[in-house]
């Protein structure tokens, strides 16, 4: 397998982490996880912070990081292997592609692991081989945490990891320039289907794209009428004239990088004019947002940009009773927006969200209760190339709208009746990849069109 980063890229990666730690590192890649017996496995992916440094999707390999210096622990196939899987490179080749200084086979690895650190791999036999081989448990992390990691020289290492990551070199950057790019494409091939009937046809073409282009999906794709469900994974209905299409969908290049993008449109070629009303809303903070962002500026002010952006228009088309400013200080915006506004983006669509919060909050910050912000999943002043979503949102969310103390809380504030008339609009998000310049940002998806008239032109056409 051809390695599309340069071998120095990654060197100066593996001598950037040396330098800001001190500690022997381990890293697993992880292996495939049976779907219903060890033969038929779901699709291999590798550990992101393995693929980091090694640049390439191995199976059953450990990194063992020294003073910037790569040893490889990988085992060669066995004489059988080839009658399945054809020809596979040695574990030598494969050193010498990735740079490896030496290499050795996994039986090697507990004379190289004693006061070792590690992260945590993504599945849970391997976590159980690194808790069997370290002698310590290693704990998966979750949203909202910080500091789970109980060694010390693990909390370093996940901390050394995200300084890094954070901010993407050249290497990383063309491959998530080669993702965004082919995830556009997927978006114009759904967008320009000829009469979409049903959201798995439209699923069908835009994952086809990914495919031809060799990309898998970075996520589960969201392609549905049924935009008010957030994280819609079903498949399951017709595609008619007057419902609004939400797609979320991103490729991930073989090599791990992830592009994540969504778009709205009619199913009938026309916005209705609620529809349109609603849908400049949404693109108005997107917009906002985007021509905002720089270096120095804190995520979570955009996020409140795009509230204040949104609750204005609501406010302007009726659905909305009060000064745009206060109803943002109340959240009376979260019946409707009720998600952050982006996240970080790289080698994870919510990237480095395995460890928690560490990534996506500051040093000293930490999630709040508010509702505005309890679901803001990046909270760090913007940065030189950091790459992260901008995706505000419209939704009509039965769940929200009808519960009694919501209702209660925010009975002075909506204009329930002026609200039924806009019942066409079940969901809208719209939502870029976009790189932090020097100077500015750059939307590495800008060739998917965002407005209503160029929308309704390429849906015509």
């Amino acid at each position: 397998m051809p390695n599309p980063i340069d071998r120095s890229c990654l060197q100066q990666r593996r001598h950037q982490l040396a330098e800001l730690i001190d500690d022997r590192v381990l890293l697993w890649s992880g292996s495939a996880v049976p779907r219903n017996f060890a033969a038929n496995s779901f699709p291999f992916r590798a550990s992101s912070h393995f693929l980091y440094l090694a640049g390439i999707p191995l199976q059953n390999a450990v990194l063992g990081l020294e003073s910037g210096q790569l040893t490889l622990f990988m085992d060669d196939p066995p004489p059988e292997a080839i009658l399945w899987h054809g020809p596979s490179p040695s574990r030598g080749d494969v050193a010498a592609l990735i740079a490896a200084v030496t290499h050795y086979p996994l039986s090697a690895l507990p004379s190289w692991a004693e006061d070792a650190a590690t992260l945590p791999a993504p599945t849970l036999a391997t976590r159980q081989e690194q808790t069997a081989l370290l002698g310590r448990t290693l704990t998966e992390m979750g949203q909202g945490e910080q500091g789970v990691l109980v060694d010390p020289r693990d909390r370093q290492l996940a901390q050394a990891m995200v300084t890094l990551r954070l901010q993407q070199d050249q290497g990383a950057i063309e491959q998530l320039q080669e993702a965004a790019q082919v995830t556009v494409a997927a978006h114009l091939a759904g967008m320009q289907m000829s009469q979409p009937q049903s959201e798995a046809a439209v699923r069908a073409v835009i994952e086809s794209v990914f495919s031809a282009h060799q990309c898998s999906t970075a996520y589960t794709s969201i392609v549905t009428v049924q935009g008010e469900i957030l994280h819609h994974d079903r498949y399951t209905h017709s595609c008619c004239p007057g419902d609004l299409l939400l797609v979320d969908a991103g490729a991930e290049t073989p090599y791990g990088w992830a592009a994540d993008v969504t778009r709205t449109w009619p199913v009938s070629g026309q916005f209705s004019a609620t529809q349109r009303h609603l849908y400049e809303i949404v693109l108005a903070a997107h917009d906002a947002c985007i021509a905002e962002a720089a270096p120095g500026v804190e995520f979570r002010n955009l996020h409140l940009l795009a509230a204040h952006q949104i609750t204005s228009g609501l406010v302007e088309v009726g659905i909305l009773k009060g000064d745009p400013e206060e109803l943002v200080e109340r959240d009376a915006h979260t019946l409707f927006f009720p998600h952050g506004v982006g996240h970080l983006l790289g080698l994870d669509v919510h990237d480095m969200e395995d460890l928690g919060d560490l990534a996506g909050y500051a040093p000293g910050r930490q999630r709040c209760d508010r509702r505005g912000l309890r679901y803001l999943r990046l909270d760090r002043p913007l940065q030189p190339h950091m790459l992260v979503t901008i995706e505000p949102g419209f939704y009509q969310i039965p769940a929200l709208l009808n519960d009694p103390e919501l209702r209660r809380t925010y009975q002075d504030c909506v204009n329930w009746d002026r609200l039924v008339q806009f019942a066409d609009v079940r969901g809208i998000r719209i939502e870029d990849d976009v790189l932090i310049t020097e100077t500015g940002c750059q939307i590495l998806t800008s060739a998917l069109p965002t407005t209503v008239d160029e929308i309704t032109a390429l849906l015509q056409d």
